[in-house]
């Protein structure tokens, strides 16, 4: 079962609601060491808080990376590229030690060029994905899979929403169901 603390969440600047919803359903007014598992979490917060919090817990970077890979996966076809495609692959392979930290660090940069070239369109959502999957950035990657993330540009409006209902009727459940077996050690 994955863990973190209250401590190691108040680090990183929760939200008021949901700090303060989190310490009402443990019963706590403050934060502590107490190991937290990230299922209590769930349940507390549901899974966006859940998601948000896996931030306070780099020690799993194995365990997000892989669940950012297979966030991204759920909306790879509507990536129109390679290169994200690549990412993703190294990603995985980078986490089963069958690659450098250089080949991840060059598939997530030329990952993040693609996303910059498909700015404006559906793959860039997807492609911002793969970057994020390759980089580690489980929570970021999961958030643009999800298209929750609030990206200012009003000319992105319509690829996040894109990416939202591919991800939300390929993937919602799944990928609470995924997370869920993350963090319980499945």
């Amino acid at each position: 079962m994955l863990v973190t603390t209250l401590n190691k969440i108040k680090k990183h600047n929760p939200c008021e609601d949901g700090w303060k919803t989190l310490l009402r359903y443990l019963e706590k007014t403050k934060s502590d060491d107490e190991p937290l598992a990230f299922l209590t979490i769930l349940e507390s917060n549901g899974f966006d808080d859940a998601l948000w919090c896996i931030k306070s817990a780099p020690e799993y970077e194995k365990e997000w990376r892989l669940f950012a890979v297979w966030c991204a996966r759920q909306v790879q076809h509507l990536m129109e590229d390679e290169i994200s495609i690549n990412a993703l692959d190294i990603a995985e392979r980078f986490n089963n030690g069958e690659a450098t930290e250089e080949e991840l660090n060059a598939a997530g940069d030329a990952a993040w060029a693609a996303a910059g070239d498909a700015a404006g369109t559906a793959a860039w959502a997807a492609a911002w994905a793969a970057a994020g999957a390759a980089a580690g950035d489980a929570a970021g990657a999961a958030a643009w899979v999800a298209a929750r993330d609030a990206a200012g540009a009003a000319a992105w409006d319509a690829a996040r929403d894109a990416a939202w209902a591919a991800a939300s009727s390929a993937a919602g459940d799944a990928q609470k169901e995924q997370f869920i077996k993350i963090i319980s050690g499945e």
